[in-house]
């Protein structure tokens, strides 16, 4: 467990009990609401919300809850106010915490994380107390890659290109996100996650508290407003 990225999030939601799927459903449609909100609907123009939408399908998320979820963000159905708020806090042992909200209710998900935290023996900090050590970066989610297409991605501005178990990572700045992606896809290679990320950028040896942990990571999945977050533990 490194970082804790929205990517092994999914992993880890996809399959799970009906509930829990509801809830990354709700977040997953709050995602596509607010990015529609912001850039307009049509996911062509709106890489944000072509995104979410990409994400939406991987955990297999109804097409009428993904056009309902956009309808939503443009105006067209009605629903309450959705915005975007990022805490920022510490779990046990003085693990940093970035925690990316989509909230209708500031007071209910701020007590909320509060909550989680402190009942684990961290803290919710403030703005801009952890956020100095995390960077952002794209991240793109690939099964394979070769040597030519290596050489291709890092001469399009590829920072790095990284393979563990769950496949091939390719780092980029976030401003070249969208076009390493539309490279890829140009090629006919199925990216299966793309984001914008805050990356540790050293990990905190956290070995004895990974149980500990774990309960966090828990309640911060299963709370609906908690759209991503990002930790720098190293276990």
């Amino acid at each position: 467990m490194s970082g804790h990225s929205k990517w092994a999030q999914i992993h880890r939601q996809k399959g799970t009990a009906d509930t829990k799927r509801g809830a990354l459903f709700t977040k997953m449609g709050n995602a596509i609401t607010i990015a529609a909100k912001l850039g307009g609907g049509n996911p062509e123009t709106n890489f944000r919300l072509r995104l979410a939408i990409d994400q939406a399908k991987v955990i297999n998320m109804p097409k009428d809850n993904i056009d309902r979820a956009i309808k939503r963000g443009t105006g067209e159905l009605g629903g309450g106010t959705i915005e975007s708020v990022t805490y920022e806090g510490f779990g046990p042992g003085g693990i940093a915490f970035i925690i990316e909200t989509l909230t209708s209710n500031r007071n209910r998900t701020s007590a909320n994380i509060k909550h989680t935290l402190t009942k684990y023996g961290g803290s919710l900090g403030t703005p801009n107390s952890v956020r100095w050590f995390f960077g952002q970066k794209g991240i793109i989610r690939i099964e394979k890659i070769d040597e030519n297409l290596e050489l291709e991605l890092i001469d399009a501005g590829a920072e790095d290109i990284v393979t563990d178990s769950d496949g091939v990572a390719v780092y980029t700045q976030p401003n070249d996100l969208k076009k390493i992606k539309d490279r890829l896809e140009a090629r006919g290679i199925k990216t299966e996650y793309a984001e914008i990320e805050w990356v540790a950028k050293e990990k905190k040896e956290a070995a004895g508290q990974k149980e500990t942990l774990e309960k966090i990571f828990d309640e911060l999945e299963a709370d609906e407003d908690v759209s991503n977050y990002y930790t720098n533990a190293e276990v």
